[in-house]
């Protein structure tokens, strides 16, 4: 017997050193200057020949080789290119690691409106997912929860951390609501009729959350000593202080969104989704509502949609002057968000200039998020997350990363994937 414990204790403690994720990467003790490499700043700018240097996390000075000096060690990046951190806004990242398997699937609450359901708390730092991010360049992202008509607040995460408190950047930032569909799809599962059709319950549904946004608002305003959760959980909405994120697809839904916003002076608003908010550019431009768009790689929902509908709705967002931003919920979510800047690669090749297209994954959702200050471009005073890549990040060709720094730590860009890479380049004598 005692033979048998040992054994499985020997099995327990190598699994263990198999599955775990790399250990984070200790602070920026020294600084670090990037002499030689294109500098991508993220905001449609690039500086040729540049010097980034960053110390104790930020970055402390960025310009022109012949301007700037360097300090402390020098890594020569000539030919090569440096960007900021890839931002995956709306992922379940770290919320889920096997679909699967019950046990590791924390991404949604029983019930429909949990407003106080925080996702932070349910981060797993050691997510092998997550770990798969960083060879593509994504660094941050906003772990996002699921399920009901109110699925609770979502947080910002870095995505090199021991657990959710290190990995933290801007917690509960927003409230996420998944907006009603005005039509229905016939479950043939459920005896229900074939094809798209309206939805006979969409103004009761609204009606129901409209009853709930004021019980809340009521709650929140009284003198009361109760304490209701849910409720007073929405006060971020309404003061500002937290965005409000509405999941909502279709045109009619989104022009619904505005008016509900506007009845009930909810602030900071962002659509999740948006599929058809290229319909309604002027509407939402007025309103000051930015987009965060379902994922480039989609195909198109309707038979009169163009075949390349997804690839070009960011640029008609952007030159109509909405704020915009890509994101990568939908089937495998997890996994497809470390393709996001090859999705923007879409989008570049799909008519919007390159360095544009890398505002909608870097500045732009670093807007969107509300972490503008502290991440989505190179400059001084901001984090030291930024990555140095071998060719142009938005090509899945030549986006081969030499490094990647997260708030000056210079972090492991080893994964499942690059250790079975190795394995079997050895196997085939590559």
């Amino acid at each position: 017997m005692k033979h048998i414990v040992i054994i499985i204790t020997l099995l327990f403690f190598s699994f263990g050193e198999v599955a775990a994720q790399q250990t984070p990467a200790d602070k920026q003790t020294e600084a670090i200057s990037i002499v030689g490499a294109t500098a991508h700043i993220g905001d449609g700018s690039v500086i040729e020949n540049s010097t980034i240097v960053f110390e104790n996390g930020k970055i402390t000075a960025i310009g022109t080789k012949a301007s700037t000096t360097t300090k402390g060690k020098v890594i020569d990046a000539s030919g090569k290119h440096v960007y900021p951190g890839i931002i995956a806004p709306n992922t379940t990242l770290g919320l889920v690691e096997i679909g699967a398997v019950r046990a590791t699937d924390d991404d949604s609450e029983i019930g429909l409106y949990n407003p106080h359901v925080r996702s932070i708390i349910a981060y797993n730092a050691e997510s092998k997912i997550v770990e798969s991010m960083r060879p593509s360049g994504v660094l941050i992202a906003q772990t996002t929860p699921r399920g009901g008509r109110i699925s609770g607040t979502s947080s910002i995460v870095q995505l090199d951390a021991w657990n959710w408190e290190d990995a933290a950047m801007k917690i509960d930032d927003g409230i996420h609501i998944n907006w009603p569909n005005p039509f229905t799809r016939g479950r043939w599962w459920m005896g229900e009729d074939p094809g798209y059709k309206p939805n006979k319950k969409y103004t009761e549904q609204i009606t129901e959350l409209e009853d709930f946004i004021k019980q809340a608002k009521a709650t929140i305003q009284s003198n009361e000593k109760a304490y209701h959760l849910p409720h007073m959980a929405m006060k971020g909405a309404f003061d500002g202080t937290q965005n409000l994120y509405i999941h909502v697809e279709s045109e009619k839904a989104i022009l619904d969104v505005i008016n509900f916003a506007q009845k009930h002076s909810l602030k900071n608003i962002v659509i999740v989704g948006g599929d058809e908010a290229y319909k309604v550019t002027a509407q939402l431009k007025a309103a000051n509502i930015p987009v965060l768009l379902t994922r480039t790689h989609s195909t198109p929902n309707f038979e009169d949609d163009d075949y390349d509908q997804p690839y070009k709705n960011a640029r008609i967002l952007f030159d109509s002057g909405v704020l915009v931003g890509l994101q990568n919920s939908g089937q495998m979510e997890r996994a497809n968000a470390r393709n996001l800047p090859f999705q923007a690669g879409t989008v570049a090749a799909h008519g919007l200039d390159k360095e544009k297209a890398l505002q909608l994954i870097t500045l732009n959702n670093a807007k969107i998020l509300g972490i503008d200050t502290m991440a989505g471009t190179l400059a001084v005073g901001k984090d030291a997350t930024l990555f140095i890549s071998e060719g142009d990040a938005l090509d899945m060709r030549t986006n081969q990363l030499d490094k990647a720094y997260i708030q000056g730590r210079d972090i492991s860009l080893e994964s499942h994937h690059t250790k079975l890479w190795k394995r079997y380049s050895k196997k085939y004598g590559k």
